[in-house]
């Protein structure tokens, strides 16, 4: 249960950044730690490499889509002035495109921390947790 919560608050943090097109510094402290902190092994390193690049290309899709969807709300919002049914299909559309995201950067957490051992993936927990809150204290 803790951990379904401890992967709920990160994936909330986390797409909530690239929503809003936030610094990719804390993406660069994952890496860092990742791949000069845990001491991978080659095949763990290899492995992570492969999850890293398959989410990296279906994650600029779904930001791609999220700036069109932008694009669609405001363009709703200047043609109906008011909160009509563009609006309301532009923002339900937004809102699918978010809760997608955020799925796959729940798969890709899972996937990469699958990867370690025990100790770790303790070390990546407590790393993320700081990277990802690091600006909200």
């Amino acid at each position: 249960m803790g951990l379904i919560a401890f992967a709920a608050a990160i994936v909330g943090v986390f797409v909530g950044r690239l929503a809003t097109d936030a610094p990719k510094a804390n993406e660069t402290e994952l890496h860092t730690l990742l791949h000069d902190q845990l001491d991978l092994t080659p095949a763990q390193d290899a492995k992570i490499d492969r999850i890293e690049a398959d989410f990296a290309g279906r994650r600029r899709a779904l930001e791609l889509e999220m700036r069109a969807s932008n694009v669609r709300l405001a363009e709703a919002i200047k043609a109906e002035q008011g909160y009509g049914p563009r609006v309301t299909e532009a923002i339900d559309h937004t809102h699918d495109v978010m809760g997608t995201l955020q799925k796959e950067t729940l798969v890709h957490l899972f996937a990469m921390r699958a990867v370690l051992d025990r100790d770790q993936a303790e070390m990546f927990d407590e790393s993320v947790v700081k990277a990802l809150t690091a600006d909200a204290r």
